[in-house]
């Protein structure tokens, strides 16, 4: 993993379910200045750090460097009132799929008309509870190259990252990586229950399907070479792989299923942020 600052900023992480508790995990491993953590479980940090079950519980002196929206994108607004009255320039990083920073913008600055935040947007993924997440995000104009700075970090804690130039293409990072670890988990579900269905016994077809999407991810990324090359590379002309392949890529299965797919995810977090 590369190295990262040390300590990454100070945050107050506003949702601590699955993808924030994943993060939180990756900050506290990587050094992290004094934080707060908002999560109505009360689960236990750290000392410096503080968990609080309501935003008025914050300590009164405490300025994070960030805020991280991690709260569900239905039950945001209430967090955003407080925020913006807590904190009028702050800087927040969204993890929320589909609202926009227009959106989320415009909510801040009517519960508190003197606020005045940056707001950056990325979407992480579940890997990230294991150091391997893949986070894309995306800053407006007004973010200074700091603000930016604080973000990336806090996300290269936990993964790798990438910018993206236009907000929308947020939604197509939420379809292929945000999503994606669905996808993958879906396939060895798959291949699982049909090395049971060819008689291998359960735990040795859980083995087989888990261990070679592991060993085909990591080779994936690690090689030069593209996937279609890798792919060549397995498949013997007239082998079973070749077989296996007419079917996966027959004109109305993975070349078409699998666009679809991730047009469905595109547009579903279209649709959130309306």
């Amino acid at each position: 993993m590369p190295a990262h600052p040390s300590p990454l900023p100070s945050v107050l992480l506003a949702g601590c379910g699955q993808m924030g508790g994943a993060m939180l995990e990756g900050w506290l491993a990587h050094g992290l200045k004094p934080s707060v953590v908002l999560d109505r479980h009360s689960r236990t940090v750290p000392a410096p750090h503080t968990v609080v079950s309501t935003l008025d519980e914050i300590p009164a002196p405490f300025q994070p460097d960030v805020i991280v929206l991690a709260v569900k994108p239905q039950k945001a607004d209430p967090v955003l009132d407080t925020l913006a009255v807590l904190y009028p320039q702050a800087t927040l990083l969204s993890v929320m799929a589909g609202r926009t920073v227009e959106s989320l913008t415009r909510r801040y600055t009517q519960a508190n008309p003197k606020a005045n935040p940056v707001l950056i947007r990325a979407m992480p993924n579940t890997p990230c509870a294991i150091g391997a997440g893949m986070s894309g995000l995306y800053a407006p104009p007004q973010a200074t190259d700091t603000q930016k700075a604080h973000c990336a970090a806090l996300l290269a804690a936990v993964g790798e990252t990438v910018w993206v130039e236009r907000e929308e293409l947020i939604d197509s990072v939420t379809a292929i990586s945000g999503s994606g670890p669905a996808y993958v988990f879906l396939l060895a579900e798959l291949l699982e229950k049909a090395g049971v269905e060819q008689g291998l016994p359960a735990e040795n077809a859980r083995t087989l399907a888990r261990k070679t999407l592991y060993g085909a991810g990591a080779l994936l990324n690690q090689s030069p070479a593209d996937a279609e090359e890798l792919r060549r590379r397995v498949t013997s002309p007239g082998g079973t792989t070749a077989e296996a392949l007419k079917v996966f890529m027959a004109p109305d299965a993975w070349p078409a299923i699998v666009p679809r797919a991730v047009a469905a995810a595109a547009r579903r977090a279209r649709e959130l942020s309306s």
